[in-house]
């Protein structure tokens, strides 16, 4: 039973593939407390009908093509809609993903496997702001979450050249400034500032230069 006496629990469906919208709402049209609102293919879409349309409950896939991505239009509808109850409905179970989505206010992160049956449970849940996790992930936010007790070091997930980035980005540089040291295209700067923000979960490049100063990253390599 959701917290609604007499409405039905209002849900968005975001996927760039139609065949995937239609198969969720053909079975989630088929539940007599669920009504479908909105479908959308894109980020921005998602953010402009959750504004004007307010569902409880939004399905967000991550990987929306062009535009902005899943966990971008989780973030902005968050701040606009406070409300709405997000669930991750993706393929992708990676940490680049996981850790940066919940981050952006997602309530729930589910992968495509799972069954129907508990689609809808999960919907009803998150009507209710009750998160539900796919075991993969759960178990992936446990192990982050436990304290780490080797006295060794951690590996830093950073590819040489992406401590290179981070290294400038702490040093004030932006964009193009890192392009022309590096010698590389703005386009693979912005790649790999974007790798860098999602595989150390942090917001933006302000938490970047903070981070690469907390971990002595700057002070690496020099006499």
């Amino acid at each position: 039973m959701n917290k609604y006496v007499n409405e039905k629990i209002s849900v968005m469906t975001v996927d760039d593939h139609h065949l995937v919208r239609q198969g969720i709402e053909s079975f989630l049209g088929a539940q007599t407390d669920i009504e479908i609102i909105a479908s959308v293919g894109t980020g921005s879409e998602a953010v402009r009908y959750a504004s004007e349309k307010l569902p409880d409950v939004i399905l967000m896939d991550l990987n929306l093509g062009e535009g902005i991505n899943g966990i971008e239009a989780t973030r902005q509808i968050k701040q606009s809609c406070p409300s709405c109850k997000i669930i991750v409905l993706t393929s992708f179970h990676s940490d680049e993903h996981i850790f940066p989505a919940i981050k952006a206010g997602a309530l729930s992160y589910l992968l495509k496997d799972i069954h129907p049956k508990e689609l809808y449970q999960a919907i009803q849940k998150a009507s209710l702001g009750q998160s539900l996790l796919s075991p993969m992930v759960a178990k992936r936010i446990v192990e982050e979450m436990q304290p780490n007790y080797t006295s060794e070091p951690a590996a830093s997930p950073l590819s040489e050249r992406e401590l290179q980035v981070l290294k400038l980005i702490g040093s004030g540089k932006n964009n193009y400034e890192i392009a022309d040291e590096l010698c590389i295209a703005i386009k693979t700067v912005r790649c790999h500032v974007s790798n860098i923000l999602s595989k150390l979960h942090l917001r933006d490049r302000t938490q970047a230069a903070v981070h690469a100063w907390e971990k002595g990253i700057l002070s690496r390599d020099k006499s």
